[in-house]
This record gives C-alpha cells, structure tokens and sequence, in this order.
C-alpha cells in the first residue's frame, strides 16, 4: 500500500494516468494534454508507470492505461467523493 501512495503521491503521476483514462496517446500528445509539463518529467512517470504495469506502449510509441491501470479509476473514486 505504501509503495503504490508514494508512487501515485508523485508530482504529475495521476494527471498522466487522468490523461491516460480519457484515452491513449503519445509523448507529445500527453504532455500538450498536462498542461506541457517538461518532458523529462514526463518521461521520467511514464518509465515508472510502464515498470510497475499500471501503463503500456504499443510499437507505434502510443501510451495506454492497462487492466491495471485501469482498474485504479474505481480504486481512486472514494477518495474522489471524500475531496468533494
């Protein structure tokens, strides 16, 4: 539990992954998509976020939420309606 709050705790983690769940895209895509945030931030949570499964790339460099990944949409909503 504490290995996934420090990671989706980082700087920019769950804006990747909220732009992820609105669907795929590539590197320039997702940072045009996250306010332009740098890209070696970028980078830097996608690398993390590819290694522990939560996102993938396709051949054609295009980024996407996994089974896993997807799955932390329902997981993060209680947490959404305590923050409301």
């Amino acid at each position: 539990m504490m290995a996934a709050l420090d990671l989706l705790g980082q700087r920019w983690t769950l804006r990747v992954i909220w732009e992820l769940q609105q669907g795929p895209a590539g590197f320039r895509e997702l940072r045009r998509r996250s306010d332009d945030m740098s890209s070696s931030v970028l980078a830097k949570r996608l690398h993390q976020l590819v290694e522990v499964g939560i996102v993938a790339t396709d051949t054609g460099g295009i980024y996407h939420l996994t089974d896993l990944g997807h799955g932390l949409g329902p997981a993060l909503e209680p947490l959404r309606g305590w923050a409301e």
